[in-house]
């Protein structure tokens, strides 16, 4: 090789390292089951300084929505695309053999990861990924091996957490380090899933080669989904806090939101009685023993939030120890509302938990789907610090907004084939605070159906139960419902529906009950393995 050659093409490495240097980091954080009002920027009593700074000297989206469910969420991240059009319709538990429902994420579309790996990025992920069906690794436990839908199968290089989306905090489950299983056995005794999520996240950024390559971090936090478990001297912390009781906290919750501007200051903090068989009764209702048991599981939720917040210092600071966080544009929100799941103590805590919003995880009214959104970029975002965007936004929009950020266009073919441009918008022009075009909003999960257009809504629990028709403007708590008054919008609303859930593969819904569901599919498709896929 002449010298001339060589000093090419060490001119050319240079000039990659320069390139790669300059193109932003990304940090991308999703929280599981947390609430719309559990960040003490969005007016909790949570005490979570880390994440508030990021809001403080970032944005935040005060009317972002999600999927209202786990699994389908992580796909519309991932992808931009509505989850039924990526095979995530439901969830993981069964593959149903229709094109909106298999189980898994789609391979016929590409992650946000591997288009960010196509473009020069190291991509990593920690934490919970929940889009590999449960039957390609649960047959054989740790013997089992990649079915093309695992994190390190779909663009991420370095992978540490769980396939599933039921864990342990405690060493419970095995945990995967990229392909390999870590047996539980061989977990440390007070080995704890958030802090073990934040020791591999930080590891990447330590170990990674900023001047060869930029980053693209995936944090996909298990907290604060159950089981609700957290150190006991972190619950102790928290205790205190919570003794005066859900009426008080929710109150001081909606003001605190309405002196941030995040609630308008004309609207009432509503109590959404219609989600009680007899009204929601008042915290001194309860017994005693009530009470108590409510304490303690707020006390328990806050812990666990308030560890992933420590975690989210860490790699903050972390960035910072390596000089690039002004360089990184970061991004937190959660896959969905609070969850109801652990029963009437439960449902009072997510009550807390969705200020203002009724309803909760798994419904498309608006405690369900709605989550704070921050976005957090110094080189970019210094002339906006701390201001609220009122832009109606959607999960979908997630990865064409990080695209457009760093200047790299949506694939438009995946695997020699051509391929639809992505169902989001990039919220990029709202960062300089402009508008984007308007466009209509669509929901499905398990017959859950919404659809917001400009102001209205049009919304029903399930498919047995009738539409209801809010102006989002004046009601944004969905209490007044008008679909009386007003037949002709709820009809054009239900008509653009219909269209949609035809067009995206959502239709025909799938009244079964979860169990029910699972074994009929199960009988009628016995392998599960999703190597078909």
């Amino acid at each position: 090789m002449t010298r001339s050659l060589v000093a090419c093409l060490f001119l050319l490495c240079l000039l990659a390292r320069a390139n790669a240097a300059d193109k932003p980091n990304i940090l991308l954080i999703m929280a599981d089951d947390m609430g719309y009002s559990d960040l003490g920027s969005w007016g909790s009593e949570i005490q979570t300084p880390h994440l508030d700074r990021l809001a403080q000297n970032g944005l935040r989206y005060t009317q972002f929505k999600n999927t209202g469910r786990c699994c389908p969420s992580r796909a519309a991240l991932l992808t931009g695309r509505h989850q039924h059009s990526v095979g995530m319709g439901w969830m993981t538990a069964v593959d149903e053999h229709r094109e909106g429902y298999r189980g898994q994420l789609s391979t016929s579309y590409p992650t946000l990861a591997e288009t960010l790996q196509q473009n020069g990025y190291k991509t990593y992920m920690a934490g919970k990924w929940h889009l590999t069906l449960d039957g390609s690794y649960n047959k054989q436990k740790g013997s089992a091996k990649p079915n093309g839908t695992w994190p390190t199968d779909r663009g991420f290089d370095k992978f540490y957490g769980k396939l599933t989306g039921g864990a342990s905090y405690k060493p419970g489950n095995d945990v995967l380090d990229g392909t390999t299983w870590v047996s539980k056995n061989s977990l440390p005794k007070d080995w704890y899933y958030t802090d073990a999520i934040t020791e591999a996240a930080t590891g990447y950024i330590e170990t990674h080669d900023f001047a060869q390559a930029p980053l693209f971090l995936y944090v996909a936090h298990y907290a604060p989904h159950r089981p609700l478990q957290a150190p006991q001297d972190r619950i102790e912390r928290c205790r205190a806090r919570y003794e005066v009781g859900y009426d008080v906290l929710r109150q001081r919750r909606f003001e605190n939101m309405q002196a941030l501007g995040i609630v308008p200051p004309q609207q009432s903090l509503p109590s959404h009685p219609q989600a009680y068989e007899n009204g929601r009764p008042a915290w001194t209702d309860l017994t005693p023993a009530q009470q108590e048991k409510w304490i303690t599981e707020m006390a328990t939720y806050a812990a666990m939030i308030e560890i992933m917040d420590d975690g989210i210092g860490q790699l903050v600071e972390t960035l910072g120890k390596k000089g690039q966080l002004d360089n990184t544009l970061i991004l937190y929100l959660s896959d969905n509302g609070a969850t109801r799941e652990g029963g009437f103590i439960s449902q009072l805590a997510a009550d807390l938990s969705n200020t203002p919003y009724r309803s909760y995880k798994k419904w498309t009214l608006n405690g369900g789907i709605s989550s704070p959104l921050i976005i957090h970029w110094p080189d970019q975002l210094s002339a906006h610090q701390g201001e609220l965007r009122a832009n109606q936004s959607h999960i979908i929009d997630i990865a064409p907004t990080i695209l457009d950020a760093i200047g790299i266009d949506p694939l438009d073919t995946f695997k020699g084939q051509p391929i639809p441009e992505p169902d989001g918008l990039s919220l990029l022009p709202t960062f300089e605070n402009e508008q984007i075009a308007a466009r209509n909003f669509y929901f499905e999960h398990q017959t859950s159906r919404a659809i917001i257009s400009d102001n209205w809504k049009l919304v029903s629990r399930h498919l047995d139960e009738p539409w209801e028709l809010y102006d989002l403007a004046s009601d944004p708590f969905e209490q007044n419902d008008l679909i009386r008054t007003h037949p002709e919008i709820a009809k054009q609303l239900e008509k653009d529906w219909k269209r949609w859930a035809r067009e995206t593969k959502v239709t025909p819904l799938e009244t079964r009950a979860w169990t029910e569901r699972i074994k009929h599919f199960s009988k009628k498709y016995p392998d599960q393995s999703g190597s078909d896929s």
